[in-house]
């Protein structure tokens, strides 16, 4: 593997991004999102009969104009258009639109274990309006996306068109809304049937700090920080095969796990809630 600019490229990226207004935890989470746009369905951890991919489902959500949700999104994303071979997808969900960007984005990879050519067909999708990229109302498109999330194929078959099929597709989605727009828009069986479940919500209702000159906090040095940090995501993103869980992580892991369901079995009063716990740990590893 090249060589790393950064040895922790969150960090490096909090501190490159940290003019912003935005709260801390927002930066973190594009950090996440865009390393996972970087390493796509290359690496896994595999549980045997299931494996976790790295995909996320980050939404961003704070009342209009008061974190500049979209730009600070934007930050992270701008950075990964640049590494070689990634693939955006459409920025309104359709079944069309994404059987065409899958198709777009299909490629081939050999895994470094069994010298295998696995095939996948990943992309990222940015969006600055969540409400613009998909109709809730849609039971379909939301069912599809919840499969995705999990990393299963789907096949849409159409009366004029017969069968579309994705093999491996991947999908990685950051993006923006306001609490009003979800109060409004999001009806129950998005919560009960998985979905939301499936998202990290990110939050943040105050200015972090007061900017009104951005140009006034970029530094001498931000071109050179700019490159190193797409370096480091151009190597991550040739990264392949299976990621192990070492012994003392899995101690860890199995401690929070028991601990955790522990406290949530006496405090769960609401079923529409149960399945926020039953992801925690498949968010964890992802």
């Amino acid at each position: 593997m090249t060589k790393r600019n950064h040895p922790d490229w969150i960090k490096a990226f909090q501190d490159y991004a940290s003019y912003g207004e935005a709260p801390p935890r927002m930066y973190f989470w594009v950090a996440v999102s865009t390393i996972a746009g970087a390493l796509r369905r290359h690496v896994w951890v595999d549980m045997g009969h299931f494996q976790w991919y790295p995909n996320l489902y980050v939404i961003l959500v704070a009342p209009p104009g008061v974190v500049a949700k979209t730009t600070t999104a934007d930050i992270g994303m701008d950075l990964l258009r640049q590494v070689p071979g990634i693939a955006f997808g459409p920025s309104v969900v359709s079944w069309q639109a994404l059987v065409q960007a899958f198709g777009q984005a299909a490629e081939a990879f050999q895994d470094p274990t069994t010298q295998e050519y696995l095939t996948m067909s990943p992309m990222t999708i940015s969006s600055g309006e969540f409400g613009n990229l998909l109709n809730p109302q849609d039971k379909e498109m939301v069912d599809m996306l919840v499969n995705l999330w999990d990393g299963k194929g789907f096949r849409k078959v159409t009366k004029h068109s017969g069968s579309d099929d994705v093999v491996n597709p991947w999908i990685n989605i950051i993006a923006c809304t306001t609490p009003a727009w979800i109060a409004g828009n999001f009806p129950e069986y998005m919560i009960g049937g998985g979905f939301t479940s499936r998202c990290i919500f990110v939050y943040g209702d105050q200015k972090e700090r007061y900017i009104a000159y951005v140009d006034e906090m970029v530094g001498k040095e931000d071109h050179s920080t700019r490159q190193a940090l797409i370096a480091d995501l151009e190597a991550i993103s040739n990264l392949t095969g299976p990621f192990h869980i070492t012994a003392a992580a899995r101690a860890w892991g199995s401690e929070w796990y028991e601990k955790f369901w522990r406290n949530a079995a006496s405090r769960m009063d609401d079923q529409m809630l149960e399945g926020y716990a039953a992801r925690k740990q498949t968010h964890l590893h992802k």
